[in-house]
């Protein structure tokens, strides 16, 4: 790996398990604001999620309206906001000109069509290529990264779907300097929302102590 990846922690929903993510060297937390999602925030409070400075709290939508998410930015604080669904680029720049950055997520197959992206990038701030599927992430899925290789694009993505301690040093093996950071979830969980914090402090210091030693 030649140059920084970031770190994002997606589907966090119980205030200790947050307050203990935060401790560790990451650089985003992901709220999932989908109610179709089994790591669905429900009833955590603004001070459930103060995190350090270091860390952005990203919010998670699917097909949700501009009113909607506007409302979860400012009771939360978000610094950034992922669209998960079918979102239109008029949405996407709604949002952004709200001050927030956004990302948005596409699931990835080899019938993808990549002209799709040609519309949302000038409204957004990073894409988000995940395993497709019908519920919007959290698979523990991963897709052929091989077909990134039809990504024509500059904008930067964040790298998501299944990946855990098995396959996260293949991530980081990529020389595309636009993979901007890796979204970890389901595989670092003792059940869905509850992440198992001894074994991502383990992975994200693995992750950081190889970009620097390459």
């Amino acid at each position: 790996m030649n140059h920084p990846v970031k770190i994002k922690i997606c589907g966090m929903k119980d205030p200790e398990n947050i307050r203990e993510t935060g401790l560790l060297n990451i650089d985003f937390m992901g709220f999932i604001f989908y109610e179709g999602s089994k790591r669905y925030v429900t009833d955590l409070s603004a001070s459930d999620v103060e995190l350090p400075d270091r860390i952005q709290r990203v919010g998670v939508f699917v097909n949700a309206s501009a009113e909607t998410i506007k409302n979860k930015i400012r009771t939360y604080g978000l610094h950034g906001v992922q669209l998960h669904g079918t979102e239109s680029p008029e949405l996407c720049e709604e949002i952004k000109a709200s001050g927030v950055f956004v990302i948005k997520a596409f699931g990835i197959d080899s019938n993808f069509d990549w002209k799709i992206l040609n519309e949302y990038t000038e409204v957004t701030d990073y894409f988000l290529f995940d395993t497709k599927s019908d519920q919007h992430g959290g698979t523990g899925k991963t897709f052929d990264w091989a077909i990134l290789q039809n990504y024509t694009l500059q904008k930067p993505f964040f790298l998501s779907g299944g990946l855990g301690p098995d396959n996260i040093n293949n991530a980081l093996l990529t020389t595309d300097k636009r993979l901007y950071a890796i979204d970890l979830n389901s595989k670092f969980e003792s059940e869905p929302g509850l992440k198992k914090t001894e074994l991502l402090k383990q992975v994200v210091k693995t992750i950081k102590n190889e970009q620097i030693s390459s």
